[in-house]
């Protein structure tokens, strides 16, 4: 027995003295679809996990695809983490983790794995709407306080995924990622590293691709050497399911389990051909005690062998209010000529609803996001919720995956949008693609393929930007009988509007948005709620704007190469003056707000640099309203290509009308950094930097230079 009185390492230290070299594997890979093996005898129980995050995943048996199917797995659907993002509130972001963090420790979960953070680098890639931004900074704020949400109060631990320069699901197994040590360090990286040192992530994914030669599995300059020594990550690394392909390689590495696919857990990687390789000496047993030492940490962290554990929650109201607050403040107005909206529900008297997103639900597809939704408003719902029975609400479908009805869909959606006092049209794409069930179920592989290109899902990338089932013509035909009708577009990533965002009044930006998704839709339409979302991404005119697309490869074919380097996102748009659809940051709001008095300080102290920027925001109109603020840096003397702007700070402000309040954010050195590769150091150079406050990367409404009196290296 384990004395008491001895410390948790003290402790983890007589267990691993007291296993035996098969038990040791048996806790370092899966002995079921989401857990590993237990140790009966030490009272050591298996690691249980489950997808997230945008809520915990339906029950599977160990060794079955086929969900059990009973009604105790039907959880709360929080939006997803691009929606998140788009909220710019780290408060919400805070309050989501929480939300997870108790709904997975409710389901009886030790790991959730989630979030996802990587860069959203390309406009097509099928899983952007579980990441967050094309930003690292951006990415990172709001990863940090929600690892904090899950972990803190739960007893659960996070998985922060997909680690790292997972940027595609084409090839994702075997792709190898061509990037430069400084675009790494200064674009793929930085997210991850505040994952660890800010939010104490206990554990880590990785990816599946390969990187500098090696898949991220196999790679020990990136799992041992920056994760695990540069970072001093205590944590466990978990792979991504199946990512493991070479015993020797990946124990080596730093990996710690191996979860897959399969239901062959004896001859996985880390089972037996690891108990054969320590055998024949090809790995070290210490090596494989380091991985047990690791995984007790995280159980004890997670106070598995406590009896005082937290037994958390799930299906609670209050979750399901942190989710409406999140939908409501994540939404983002696009365009508003002629302040269309907010809608008058006391003037609407007949709506038409025109558009399949209104009517579908989401919570159900994406691949490994999916989940049991206790329930799940869609728009048409929250509309006819919102307005009762005093408004005539009429729904047309108007485009269909069925190409052969596209004519009769369109004529009656203009037919209904010109009897209509106001025309909703909800667009955009979807999670499932239940087309798939056309021509008796007997589509070719190349129609199946382009199915799915056109959703937003785990394991493919779109084709395109355009809208599927030939949306544009649906939309330019009802915004000709009808020019105020408002366009809102449903998806998880940018998608093109060039066919028809000079005719539209009125455009409204809404995500995978959780269960009361459309509830918050409603309430931003009839103006209950006043829009505060700011993109987290960049919405390029054409796809060969970006700069993926435009200056390196995507998806590449073996390798794929990197070549636009730091230019990423909004980085490559201002910097080589392209124009945007719709810019990072961008989002207007139903008051108007001005910004004041910019005044900044300085203190360069030996080590670091401590400025204070201060500035005013006023809301000058007659509603209550939510300004994201937003701080930009520009190097104006760098001996080093830099980007004209690079987002260093952001703080969203309640203000009610006519209200006046200071807002300050705080900068250090890192704000004025960039790596140097000759030195492997991050560096600032003395010189002038401008400092520019905005409404959005494009709305800069304030700026003024400073000097750095000093270089630093770190």
């Amino acid at each position: 027995m384990i004395k008491a009185t001895l410390n948790n390492e003290e402790k983890i230290e007589e267990l691993i003295a007291e296993l035996t070299l098969e038990e040791k594997v048996g806790m370092c890979h899966g002995n079921g679809l989401f857990r590993t093996e237990g140790i009966k005898r030490l009272n050591i129980p298996p690691i249980k996990m489950s997808d997230g995050p945008i809520g915990v995943r339906n029950e599977f048996p160990d060794d079955s695809w086929t969900p059990i199917g009973n009604s105790d797995d039907y959880v709360t659907y929080l939006p997803c983490s691009l929606a998140l993002a788009s909220t710019w509130n780290t408060e919400l972001a805070h309050r989501s983790g929480e939300v997870l963090g108790s709904e997975a420790r409710g389901r009886g979960k030790d790991i959730i794995l989630g979030p996802g953070i990587n860069i959203i680098r390309s406009p097509l890639c099928g899983r952007n709407f579980e990441y967050m931004s094309e930003d690292p900074y951006l990415t990172g704020r709001m990863a940090v306080p929600f690892i904090r949400g899950v972990q803190e109060n739960n007893d659960v631990s996070v998985c922060v995924k997909h680690f790292a320069v997972n940027n595609q699901e084409t090839e994702r197994l075997n792709v190898e990622a061509i990037v430069d040590e400084r675009t790494f360090r200064e674009i793929y990286l930085p997210a991850f590293e505040m994952a660890v040192k800010e939010g104490d992530a206990y554990s880590i994914m990785c990816a599946y691709n390969k990187l500098f030669g090696y898949h991220c599995s196999n790679n020990k300059e990136l799992l041992q050497g920056i994760l695990k020594e540069e970072w001093e990550f205590d944590g466990v690394v978990v792979s991504d399911w199946s990512a493991v392909n070479n015993t020797e390689l990946a124990a080596n590495a730093g990996m710690d389990i191996e979860m897959s696919v399969t239901f062959n857990f004896d001859d996985y990687f880390f089972a037996n051909p690891l108990i054969k390789a320590v055998k024949e000496g090809r790995v070290k047993e210490e090596v494989i005690n380091e991985k047990v030492r690791r995984i007790l940490r995280l159980m004890y962290k997670v106070n598995v062998f406590s009896e005082d554990r937290k037994r958390g929650n799930y299906n609670a109201p209050e979750h399901r209010q942190v989710t409406l607050d999140v939908a409501r403040e994540s939404i983002a107005l696009l365009k508003n000529k002629n302040n269309i909206l907010p809608l008058n529900s006391k003037k609407v008297k007949t709506l038409a609803v025109i558009g399949e997103n209104a009517n579908i639900i989401h919570s159900n597809g994406g691949g490994s996001a999916e989940i049991k939704a206790l329930y799940e408003i869609t728009p048409l719902l929250g509309l006819k919720m919102i307005l009762g029975g005093q408004t005539d609400i009429k729904y047309a479908k108007g485009y269909s995956s069925d190409l052969s009805s596209k004519e009769k869909l369109i004529k009656e959606a203009v037919e209904l949008a010109k009897v209509s006092d106001a025309v909703i049209i909800v667009g955009g794409l979807k999670h499932v693609a239940d087309d798939l069930q056309l021509e008796n179920n007997a589509l070719s592989v190349n129609k199946e393929e382009e199915v799915k290109h056109r959703i937003d899902s785990e394991g493919y990338d779109k084709s395109d930007l355009k809208l599927p089932y030939e949306q544009d013509e649906l939309i330019k035909r009802v915004l000709e009988v009808n020019n105020n009708a408002v366009v809102v577009m449903l998806t998880g990533s940018a998608i093109e509007m060039t066919e028809w965002v000079d005719e539209a009044n009125a455009i409204i930006q809404t995500w995978y948005n959780g269960m009361e998704g459309g509830r918050a839709l409603a309430e931003v339409l009839f103006g209950a709620v006043n829009p505060s979302g700011k993109l987290p991404i960049t919405f390029p005119k054409a796809l060969e704007d970006s700069p993926a697309h435009k200056i390196g490869e995507f998806p590449g074919s073996e390798t794929v190469k990197y070549t636009e380097g730091i230019y990423v996102g909004y980085r490559y748009f201002s910097s080589y003056d392209v124009e945007p659809l719709f810019c990072f940051g961008h989002g207007l709001s139903y008051t108007e707000f001005k910004y004041d008095d910019l005044n900044i300080s300085i203190n360069e102290e030996l080590e670091n640099i401590d400025i204070s920027v201060k500035f005013e925001v006023t809301n000058v109109g007659d509603k209550t309203g939510l300004e994201v603020t937003q701080l930009y840096v520009s190097d104006l003397e760098a001996s080093v290509e830099r980007p004209k702007i690079e987002l260093k700070g952001f703080d969203k402000v309640y203000l009610e009308a006519g209200e006046t309040k200071e807002v300050e954010i705080k900068l250090d050195k890192k704000a004025f950094a960039f790596y140097c590769v000759d030195d492997k150091k991050w560096t600032v150079e003395e010189g002038k930097f401008e400092i520019l406050i905005g409404s959005s990367s494009n709305d800069i409404r304030l700026q003024s230079e400073i000097n750095v009196g000093s270089s630093y290296k770190f």
